[in-house]
């Protein structure tokens, strides 16, 4: 199944490595999409409600969260998110580095949709971020609105 209008993504990384892999596998994508990038827990926010300089922008049909972040970290990001009626639905995947069982866990319990440890070397992460996109973006109906 192929969405008939463009997916946003908010990609939520402080990484300028593992953006500019997202960036490159998001072009090659067969679904058309945006995929908006911010590299802290506070610009995340604001991002999704809306806030200061992102007051226009689209709310997200899917977000790609890092655990470790700047200011504020994923897992409080992944809480703020599931708390606010208006985000709850969107469906967060988190993209890390962190294998503790305990981040899995902890994510999962704070309604993470899935948890995907990322690679490190550059052809398994892309390999990664198509998984991503043939799963999210053509499998699965995300809620559009």
């Amino acid at each position: 199944m192929v969405q008939e209008r463009s997916i946003e993504i908010l990609m939520i990384e402080d990484n300028p490595g593992d953006v500019r892999l997202a960036q490159e596998a998001m072009l090659e994508a067969r679904v058309p999409n945006k995929l908006s990038i911010v590299r802290d827990g506070h610009e995340a926010l604001a991002y999704l409600k809306k806030e200061g300089d992102f007051a226009d922008v689209c709310r997200p049909h899917l977000i790609l969260l890092d655990l470790n972040l700047p200011k504020k970290d994923g897992r409080e990001v992944l809480r703020e998110i599931k708390q606010v009626d208006e985000l709850r639905c969107i469906p967060v995947v988190i993209l890390t580095s962190s294998k503790a069982e305990k981040d899995i866990l902890q994510t999962y319990n704070l309604g993470a949709n899935c948890y995907i440890t990322k690679p490190v070397d550059f052809e398994n992460f892309l390999y990664v971020m198509r998984s991503i996109e043939n799963f999210w973006l053509t499998v699965v109906t995300l809620p559009l609105e």
